[in-house]
């Protein structure tokens, strides 16, 4: 059961991380290779994206 419950706080991230990867006003391609990342790297890509991503939202 300890799996299951990081498996499902993973995934809770990563569709964070993805809303706010889409939210952001980086270029086009950049949201989607992060996109990209955080889909095929799941934690990695997750860490990944929050020290390296775009900061900055569109309002």
């Amino acid at each position: 059961m300890g799996y299951s419950v990081w498996g499902i706080l993973v995934l809770i991230g990563d569709i964070w991380a993805i809303i706010n990867i889409l939210q952001s006003s980086a270029a086009n391609d950049k949201k989607l290779l992060w996109v990209v990342v955080v889909v095929l790297l799941p934690l990695i890509g997750l860490i990944l994206w929050f020290f390296l991503g775009p900061r900055n939202r569109t309002s």
